[in-house]
C-alpha cells in the first residue's frame, strides 16, 4: 500500500541529492563492481526523465583505489588514504562517465573540503556552479577531496558532506544510500527483534539511541553519522530517505512512492540559504556559554543575544565569526554571528549594556549577536 506522505515528499522533490556510500559501490574485496555503477546509472536517467534535477554525492574514491591498487583492506594512516583517493578517484568518475554516457548524460566532477563550506563566498560560489551545471543538463557528481583533506578540513564522512549540499541547493530531498535497509529500533545485528522504522517524524535522543556502533568495512560513516546528516538536513526543512542501496532499483522504487527504506519528515521551518550556511553548514570557531535566561530570551522569544546572559567565552574568534551558544550544561543550541572578537567579549561578558562603555571605551554594538545573524539549532 502506497504511503501519501511518501507520494507528497516525492511529488515535491524537483531537486534531489542522492549519496551512494562505498560499500553500495564496492565488491566484498574492495574492487569496483561495475554493475553497481550502471544500475545506479540507470535509475539516476530515470529520474531525471521527469524533468527532476538530480546531484550524485558519490563515496567509492578511497575503496576503488584500494581494489585497484590490490591493497586488500582500507589503510588507516593519512598518506595511504589520500594515495588510494587519488588513484581510486579517477577509476571511479570513468566509470560514471562510461555508464551515464550510454544515456547521453556529460557529468561534473566537484571535489570539496569543509573549508569550502566555512567560506561565504567559496560556498556561494560552488551553489552557483551546480545551478549552473543544471543548465548544461550535466549531473554533479561530488565527493570530498581525499587527497588534500586534513583532520582539520575534513566533513568525517560522505554523509555529511551530502547534507551540506542539501541545504547549499534547499533541495527538497535527501537519498543516503547505505547497505542497509534503513532505521531499525535496535542493531538488527544483535537485537533479533529489532523492526525496520518506516517513518521518523523527529530526530531526537530516543531516535539517536536507535543507531549501533558498526561501521562498514571500506566506508567512513555508520549509523549514527546518517543521523547526523539526517538532522542537519531535516532540520532546515527538507525530507531524508534511508534506504538499501544494494536492492535492485531501489530508486525506482523510491520515486514510486513504495515504502522503502526510513522516511524523515522535515521538523523545522523551511529556512534562507543565509540562515541554512549560518546555522548548519559554517563551523563554529569559538563558543558563548549563556545563563538559562539568556537562552530563552534567544530560543523562544526570539530576541538578539545580550553581554549580559554571556556566563563564558571560549574560543580564538574575530568580530563576525560564527559562534556556538551553549546553555549552562554544554548543549548548543543556537549558532551566530559575534558582534565582538573572543578578546573582548571575554571582557563585557555578563555587563548591561550601558557599561560596555566604561570597559571598552564605547559601545560598537548593543548586542553580543544579533537576532538577524543568528539560527536556533536545537
Amino acid at each position: 500500500m502506497l504511503d501519501p506522505v511518501r507520494q507528497e515528499v516525492i511529488a515535491l522533490a524537483h531537486t534531489v541529492v542522492i549519496k551512494v556510500g562505498t560499500n553500495v559501490l564496492t565488491r566484498a574485496d574492495g574492487t569496483l563492481d561495475p554493475g553497481q555503477v550502471a544500475a545506479l546509472a540507470d535509475q539516476i536517467q530515470r529520474i531525471r526523465q521527469n524533468g527532476r534535477k538530480v546531484v550524485l554525492v558519490s563515496s567509492g574514491a578511497i575503496g576503488a583505489g584500494v581494489g585497484r591498487l590490490g591493497l586488500g583492506k582500507r589503510p588507516t594512516d593519512l598518506r595511504h588514504l589520500q594515495a588510494c583517493a587519488a588513484v581510486g578517484q579517477c577509476f571511479l568518475m570513468r566509470a560514471y562517465e562510461e555508464t551515464l554516457n550510454r544515456h547521453g548524460i556529460p557529468t561534473a566532477q566537484i571535489l570539496l573540503t569543509a573549508s569550502d563550506f566555512d567560506s561565504r563566498s567559496r560556498y556561494l560560489n560552488v551553489r552557483n556552479t551546480i545551478l549552473t551545471l543544471f543548465e548544461y543538463g550535466c549531473l554533479p557528481i561530488i565527493n570530498e577531496n581525499d587527497t588534500v583533506s586534513v583532520a582539520e578540513i575534513r566533513f568525517g564522512d560522505n554523509d555529511q558532506l551530502a547534507a551540506l549540499v542539501t541545504n547549499l541547493l534547499q533541495a527538497p530531498l535527501l537519498i543516503l544510500l547505505t547497505v542497509v535497509d534503513g532505521l531499525y529500533t535496535g542493531d538488527p545485528g544483535s537485537d533479533p527483534g529489532a523492526r525496520l522504522l518506516a517513518t521518523v517524524p523527529h530526530i531526537d535522543s530516543a531516535v539517536t539511541g536507535m543507531a549501533g556502533t558498526s561501521r562498514s568495512t571500506l566506508g567512513t560513516g555508520g549509523m549514527v553519522s546518517k543521523l547526523r546528516a539526517a538532522r542537519v538536513a531535516t532540520a532546515a526543512g527538507e525530507s531524508v530517505i534511508m534506504a538499501n542501496g544494494s536492492r535492485p532499483n531501489v530508486l525506482d522504487d523510491l520515486f514510486a512512492g513504495e515504502p522503502v527504506g526510513t522516511l524523515f519528515l522535515p521538523h523545522g521551518n523551511t529556512l534562507s540559504a543565509w540562515k541554512r550556511w549560518l546555522g548548519f553548514t559554517a563551523r563554529p570557531k569559538g563558543k558563548l556559554t549563556v545563563d538559562q535566561g539568556a537562552r530563552e530570551a534567544v530560543e523562544r522569544k526570539g530576541k538578539s543575544l545580550l553581554s549580559i546572559g554571556v556566563l563564558q567565552v571560549n574560543g580564538a574568534f574575530g568580530k563576525g565569526d560564527v559562534v556556538s551558544l551553549c546553555d549552562p550544561a554544554g548543549s548548543e543550541f543556537a549558532r551566530g554571528l559575534c558582534n565582538y572578537s573572543a578578546a573582548d567579549a571575554a571582557r563585557i561578558r555578563g555587563l548591561r549594556t550601558e557599561q560596555i562603555g566604561e570597559v571598552l571605551g564605547a559601545i560598537p554594538y548593543e548586542e553580543m549577536v544579533h537576532r538577524d545573524n543568528l539560527v536556533v539549532i536545537d
